[in-house]
């Protein structure tokens, strides 16, 4: 029997390329190609098994009622394809094709009545076996695969969270960086200082009270400065000042600070 029909119903199957989305059946005449001018990498099927996975599937047979007959010379045809492309084949290949004639040729020799009412091992079953235990390897990187990597379908950001449950004490105000504070108010206070003889003296009380109402209406923390008012030049300050350290003794302000030479705030105490 000739294989020069097959071959051209191989080659239909398998064009030589697409051109415009058409198949390219047949290489033109003054085409001329030089020896070794292509090197073609074959990376459609991984090894032997997958090639016989792939007829396999291509076809929805059984795998476990595998048509050796006809298995076998489509894989040998494939063989002879990839020769007459001048592809070089791996050692593997020509040794499942050797396995599958081996296969293929217990099938038709006649088997001996079993003894004892045992049935003889099918011929095909350590083939079976490893055409398996291939599948679920190949589903199993398929799989790993689709998960998402990083670098590839995510990219890792990263932020950082302060610890919610984290206490953090602010620091005690200092005597002398109260001083300073006041000092400031007082440069500010110049500017707005008059001579003039007050009817009525500034009252410390009635600044205790204005501060307590002033803090009392705030939601959370009062600016140190915001306590003065610098209309009143430095009597109000000195007035101001003797107020927030006679409430701060008593306990009705809080003095905090949020970083050293920080802002000083006024605020209600904790309790």
């Amino acid at each position: 029997m000739s294989n020069q029909p097959q071959t051209g119903v191989r080659q239909e199957e398998m064009p030589f390329a697409i051109v415009q989305g058409s198949p390219l059946l047949k290489l033109p005449d003054d085409l001329y190609i030089p020896p070794d001018a292509l090197e073609v990498f074959l990376e459609a099927f991984e090894g032997p098994l997958d090639l016989l996975l792939y007829l396999i599937r291509r076809q929805n047979i059984d795998i476990l009622d595998i048509p050796v007959a006809e298995i076998t010379r489509q894989y040998t045809g494939y063989i002879e394809i990839m020769t007459e492309m001048r592809l070089e084949l791996a050692a593997e290949y020509l040794v499942m094709a050797a396995i599958l004639a081996e296969i293929k040729s217990r099938m038709l020799l006649p088997r001996p009545q079993p003894e004892h009412d045992e049935d003889e091992e099918d011929p095909r079953a350590e083939l079976i076996r490893r055409l398996q235990e291939y599948e679920r390897f190949k589903k199993a990187a398929q799989d790993l695969d689709e998960l998402p990597r990083s670098e590839r379908d995510i990219a890792l950001a990263a932020a950082h969270v302060e610890d919610p449950g984290q206490i953090r004490v602010p620091p005690e105000v200092d005597l002398r960086e109260l001083l300073l504070a006041l000092r400031e108010v007082m440069a500010r206070a110049e500017i707005f200082a008059k001579h003039q003889i007050q009817a009525e003296p500034l009252s410390v009380r009635e600044r205790m009270s204005r501060v307590l109402d002033l803090v009392s209406k705030s939601t959370r923390y009062v600016e140190f400065e915001a306590c003065f008012d610098l209309s009143e030049g430095r009597a109000g300050a000195v007035v101001t000042l003797l107020a927030l350290l006679e409430l701060l003794r008593e306990g009705f302000i809080d003095l905090v600070q949020q970083q050293l030479f920080g802002k000083i705030y006024v605020r209600r105490p904790s309790g």
